[in-house]
């Protein structure tokens, strides 16, 4: 029996939710979506929410409310998930690779700094694995070059950043709903904002580009959330404490109990809320075994593991190919060596002893 390295979280209460939709007949966008959206506001700490239906649609429409456009260029992390560059392309612009912190893995205020062009129209800073970047920082870089900052909070559902949710901290917040994040919609995501501007604007281009019914003002998508994707949202949004705190607690006990093994363990920021969407640990120079002996190993003793990301973004042939090749070493030392283990809300006491006692056997 495997300890998958991560599990979605659903119950009788979205079953429910789901079929009541379904027994409506009104299976698209509608006032479950509508309903859906006001909570998550709520939640956030947001003045207004649109929900998608995915994260990447999140990114996107986000950034053409934003005004990002061909001849553009937006910075961001080459430690991340290829969304968060390809979502720029999409909009013709051209992502700029920072380099990310070698302890939070968030990224680099400095790098962001080093990339500032006369083209640079906007920031994306990624929560990576559940840990607020620093906030501070780059929100002052970007009012100093007057950048529009939008945070990707795809993995960071209920993080904190001295006291205020993701989602309410920048211009801008990006969520994704995928079956293994912090909450679920099946699939789906949200974009959140206190410019009503902006919300409009996501809504137009999430519908076609229609101002009303058959009149399109701009080129849009289809990227409309659904009732019955929004039905599992209302659920899953009401358990989302319970699902971080459970994932706290789990990351805590690893924390302890991997203490003395050579891995460095996840660090954590002061001042923010760490919602572990993975727990992800380094194996250092000098480890005692490679980091695919140590992932084998522990597959053998039914304990599953994943690579967070094993190509950063400007190592992506896509993105080589096209000459925005940057110098990030630090996302470069990261790709090689970090590893993820389990810690969802569904990771058992005796499961999380059985990991750490496996690792430790490889120490």
């Amino acid at each position: 029996m495997m300890i998958p390295v991560a599990r979605p979280v659903v119950g009788e209460e979205e079953i429910a939710a789901v079929a009541e939709v379904m027994r409506s007949g009104m299976l698209a966008r509608g006032s479950v979506v509508a309903e859906f959206e006001s909570r998550f506001a709520d939640y956030c700490g947001a003045a207004h929410a649109v929900g998608v239906n995915s994260g990447t649609a999140a990114l996107h429409a986000a950034l053409l409310a934003a005004g990002i456009r061909p001849g553009d260029s937006v910075i961001v992390p080459a430690f991340t998930f290829f969304a968060t560059a390809s979502s720029v392309s999409m909009c013709g612009a051209t992502p700029l690779f920072a380099d990310v912190d070698p302890r939070t893995f968030n990224i680099d205020p400095a790098s962001v700094e080093a990339l500032v062009s006369p083209d640079t129209r906007a920031v994306i800073g990624v929560h990576l694995f559940g840990q607020p970047f620093d906030l501070d920082a780059v929100r002052a870089l970007c009012d100093d070059h007057g950048l529009m900052l939008i945070e990707d909070a795809a993995q960071a559902h209920g993080a904190e950043y001295h006291g205020r949710r993701t989602g309410s901290l920048a211009d801008i917040g990006c969520f994704s709903f995928y079956p293994t994040k912090n909450m679920t919609t099946g699939e789906g995501g949200m974009v959140t904002t206190d410019d009503e501007r902006i919300a409009e604007r996501v809504r137009l281009f999430i519908d076609h580009g229609q101002s009303r019914k058959y009149l399109h003002t701009v080129i849009g998508y289809n990227y409309r959330m659904t009732n019955i994707a929004a039905a599992i949202g209302m659920v899953q949004v009401e358990r989302l404490e319970a699902f971080n705190e459970r994932r706290i607690e789990n990351a805590r006990y690893l924390d302890r109990h991997l203490a003395g093994t050579g891995l460095v363990t996840p660090h954590v920021a002061p001042g923010v809320r760490h919602v572990y969407h993975q727990y992800v640990v380094k194996l250092p120079a000098g480890y005692p075994v490679a980091r695919e002996v140590f992932m084998s190993a522990l597959a053998e003793r039914g304990v599953g593991t994943a690579v967070h990301y094993p190509i950063p973004l400007h190592r992506q042939p896509v993105y080589e190919s096209a000459g925005k090749t940057a110098s990030c070493p630090v996302s470069d030392d990261l790709a090689a060596s970090v590893v993820s283990l389990p810690v969802h809300p569904s990771v058992t006491d005796e499961e999380r002893a059985y990991i750490c006692d496996a690792v430790r056997e490889l120490s």
